[in-house]
């Protein structure tokens, strides 16, 4: 199976801007960030980020704990309840969270595009996205007129992903949000004889659903994707899988994602997530994915 890359680039509302040392050095709108970064093993462009074009407003400390622990050490006041972002018709809140990241994952931004790309043409499509955090995926499609089922076992998650909806004007748009856990919700759907147009599928390393469900990757990706195929015909457009986080190879889940759709035409394609540094231009490996596409 060919690897292959798909490559974020900067958009006026984020950028990333320098990396290396096992830190990054990111824009969100007006603020810029860093976070911690071990891919980034080599040297960063700029050696000072204190240069003012360059200044962190805030920069992530991590724990000593393996469970994402840490502080934001902030160097200059940020609006605590966030600040809004745009990405084409998808408006959404970024705000520092406790677990480091700024409320949505902008290297998912080709991905995104590309779900719309499949579905161009595609007559009244229905997709479902699963743990779908904040929404922008949801609102990226929702924008187009995709019909959209949004779940994630987070009410916090949700309840964001509506206050997006919201600030994009898309309160009225055909999406369901629910607080579910995903591996259950699509159970019951292929029980329920459900299909779909696609599916974008973001699970975390560990979870928890809103029941106390507990979610490990490693043990319930491979019966949460057979279930997916169920969901999926002949008539649907993709399976979109990505893994943040893990020691996973994408050729291992795009092993996967080809054995579970063997029986439906189309093409399976695996490879890494990225983003590209304005600084040189480099990329930096975020993620692995799989996808089937018919």
């Amino acid at each position: 199976m060919k690897l292959e890359a798909l490559v974020g680039e900067p958009w006026p509302d984020y950028g990333l801007l320098d990396c290396g040392n096992g830190r990054k050095l990111e824009r969100y709108g007006r603020f810029r960030f860093v976070r911690p970064e071990p891919q980034a093993m080599w040297a960063p462009a700029h050696a000072d980020w204190q240069a003012p074009h360059l200044r962190p407003h805030a920069e992530f400390v991590p724990g000593s704990d393996e469970e994402g622990g840490g502080r934001w050490n902030f160097a200059e006041p940020v609006p605590r309840d966030g600040w809004p972002l745009r990405w084409h018709e998808a408006r959404f809140t970024a705000q520092c969270t406790p677990f480091r990241h700024l409320g949505f994952f902008p290297d998912m931004a080709p991905v995104w595009a590309w779900m719309r790309g499949q579905l161009d043409g595609h007559d009244a499509p229905e997709c479902l996205n699963l743990f779908g955090y904040t929404g922008v995926g949801t609102l990226a499609l929702a924008s187009q007129g995709v019909r959209m089922v949004h779940v994630d076992a987070s009410k916090k998650s949700v309840e964001a992903a509506r206050a997006n909806a919201q600030l994009s004007g898309l309160s009225d748009a055909p999406v369901r949000w629910l607080i579910d856990d995903a591996a259950k919700f699509v159970s019951r759907e292929v029980r329920r004889g459900r299909r779909y147009d696609g599916i974008l599928l973001d699970p975390p390393k560990y979870g928890r659903g809103p029941e106390g469900e507990i979610w490990r990757l490693e043990e319930d990706l491979a019966p949460l994707v057979a279930d997916c195929r169920r969901l999926l015909d002949e008539r649907s457009r993709f399976l979109f899988l990505t893994v943040y986080a893990v020691r996973m190879s994408a050729l291992a889940i795009g092993e996967l994602v080809r054995q579970a759709f063997a029986d439906l035409p189309g093409t399976v394609e695996a490879g890494e997530l990225g983003v590209r540094e304005e600084a040189r231009g480099l990329v930096l490996p975020t993620a692995i994915w799989a996808r089937w596409q018919r």
